[in-house]
């Protein structure tokens, strides 16, 4: 190490950061320079990108599938801006993201004209600092390597989040004289996961074995891929049913005890909910929302128990309430799910075992819930062949032909959720098997997180999908270009309904309300003038494209031709289907 670039290169290696993506800046040139010729673009790898958003998208998708940060380099006051959305994004969805940004000398007399002095900031993270979970600027190269340690055990422990620092260009380029010494990153960053208190554990498994008619409710408890073998033995020990919300993969969808498709009858007759890191608790116990009046009606009896375990509270911040509605509940264990999870099994099993009755009600009810999964499961094989062959596709159709594409291979759904078809249709079984969500709903989201993924999961042999609607993919088009450039096997089924459709159906509903014509409900909304031609913007990237598909006959073969393209030759594929918006 010779310079200060160097020393925050090498404890980015030290930590095992492996890929760092970036849109390339000057106020982080010493920075580039180490990672290219102090380490050699080999751990961390450059990962290039067209927008400061993607990058940190990238970084995103990346920690959700591999469970493990990577950096995001971000070029100053402009760049920062270009990445906050996908910051608050990252933000929202409780994921660990190392932003890491370069700012104009902080010595006044350093500067150059002009340029470095509307890229300095006096304090250049209040752009993002109500949605990080820390940030800091050290000042001197000896304050570095305590201060990174900190941004990646604050990022990396519960509940989870993007950090920022910010690295002076004087700071980056200076000599290291005298030697700055690393300590042992271990001695920083090994840590505990947050553990409940006994009694609780016990409080939970009592109600849970008393109750009539428990539910278990689970929101990001998959977050941690063992928490999802574990909720399958809480459920079938007890004979309870299991509502899966979908905004990470929790529990296999095929699963008898599965109830998410009849969500509101088990929560309706529940005596007793626990909630599983519930990100919006109120929002899951109360339904459907009038789009008018936004409000909901109570789905639980006034008089329904109701635990959550959640660290959900550790992250709040006064900026943005996206901590949600306040739900009222008989008891919160603060602590990690995936360590509660093993204890209340093993106090479950305990309690059941002592018990003297009460196995032929579990049995009926688990007769009950079972008859529940079945007719839901049913009820989508229905709706499936009744849309079979409608035009424009479909999303049952289409859900259908991309599961059939995949069946083969190991998979993993990055993005996209096709009104919630792919669950119903495809064996959702595996841990990890759907990242979930964009929890901040920013739009740009998609193709980021998706190549975040791919990164993650290089050498795996694990296909990663993308159903990406085209609205939000035109924000960041530009990221097929890191597709491509890097190799990324991405197949992208690009379902296009030429429309911002959610926005359609808010103007329809406010029109009928208004008594005015729902038939402009398109204007400023439409995207079918200009039609994009998205094979030929996908080819001008070099990434192979097949569509557009109308025929939904037609959708096996394209498919099955792309696959083939990922798992083959090693290259993105996108595949454009016109689609129905529901």
């Amino acid at each position: 190490m010779e310079y200060g670039s160097d020393l925050m290169v090498e404890l980015m290696r030290r930590c095992g950061i492996e890929c760092a993506a970036l849109n390339p800046g000057a106020t982080f040139r010493g920075i580039h320079d180490s990672l290219v010729n102090y380490a050699g673009n080999r751990g961390p790898e450059l990962i290039l990108c067209t927008h400061e958003e993607i990058a940190v998208a990238v970084a995103h998708g990346y920690a959700k599938a591999a469970h493990r940060p990577m950096v995001a380099l971000v070029h100053d006051v402009v760049g920062l801006q270009h990445a906050s959305m996908a910051i608050f994004n990252a933000w929202c969805d409780r994921e660990p993201v190392l932003v890491v940004g370069g700012t104009g000398p902080m010595d006044a007399a350093a500067r150059r004209p002009w340029i470095d002095w509307v890229h300095t900031a006096h304090l250049q993270a209040d752009l993002v600092r109500h949605y990080v979970k820390w940030d800091d600027q050290p000042a001197s190269l000896a304050a570095v390597p305590e201060s990174f340690f900190r941004a990646y055990r604050l990022a990396t422990q519960e509940p989870q989040g993007p950090v920022y620092l910010c690295y002076d260009v004087a700071l980056q380029e200076a000599r290291l004289v005298p030697p700055v010494e690393i300590p042992d990153p271990a001695r920083y960053l090994r840590t505990t996961r947050l553990a409940p208190e006994p009694d609780a554990v016990d409080q939970l498994a009592r109600w849970l074995v008393e109750a009539e008619f428990p539910v278990l409710l689970a929101d990001r408890a998959g977050r941690h891929p063992s928490a999802v073998a574990w909720l399958v033995e809480l459920a079938e020990a007890v004979g309870a049913a299991v509502v899966d919300t979908g905004r990470r993969h929790n529990f296999p969808a095929d699963h008898p005890l599965d109830s998410s498709e009849s969500k509101d009858e088990v929560l309706s007759r529940a005596d007793f909910v626990l909630a599983l890191e519930v990100y919006d608790l109120y929002g899951a116990l109360h339904g459907p929302v009038d789009r008018i009046t936004r409000q909901a009606r109570p789905l639980l009896r006034p008089d329904t128990r109701v635990a959550h375990v959640t660290v959900g509270d550790l992250h709040a911040r006064g900026w943005v309430h996206d901590t949600n509605r306040p739900q009222p509940v008989d008891l919160t264990v603060v602590a990690d799910t995936a360590v509660v999870l093993p204890l209340l099994v093993e106090r479950t099993r305990s309690r059941l075992g002592e018990a003297a009755s009460g196995s032929s009600a579990r049995e009926d009810r688990r007769r009950f819930v079972e008859g529940l999964h079945r007719r839901a499961r049913e009820g989508a094989q229905r709706v499936l062949e009744e849309r079979w062959s409608d035009r424009p596709i479909s999303l049952p159709r289409l859900a259908y032909e991309v599961g059939q594409a995949v069946r083969a291979l190991p998979w993993q759904l990055a993005n996209g959720r096709l009104g919630g078809w792919p669950r119903r249709l495809w064996p959702f079984r595996e841990p990890d098997c759907f990242l979930g969500y964009n929890e901040g709903a920013g739009l740009g989201y998609g193709m980021g997180v998706s190549l975040g993924a791919c990164l993650a999961n290089r050498g795996t042999g694990r296909l990663v999908v993308n159903l990406q609607s085209e609205g939000d993919f035109l924000y960041t088009p530009g990221a097929l270009y890191t597709a491509s450039a890097h190799r990324l096997p991405l197949l992208v089924v690009l379902a296009n309904n030429r429309s911002y459709y959610n926005d359609e159906e808010h103007q329809e509903e406010v029109a009928r309300a208004r008594g005015r014509p729902v038939e402009n409900k398109g204007v400023g909304i439409r995207l079918d003038d200009p039609d994009v031609d998205y094979r030929k913007l996908a080819e001008s990237f070099g990434v192979w494209a097949g569509g557009r598909v109308e025929d939904p006959d037609e959708l096996p073969a394209v498919l099955a031709r792309a696959v083939r393209v990922c798992t083959e030759e090693r290259r993105p594929a996108l595949v454009e289907v016109l689609c129905a918006p529901r």
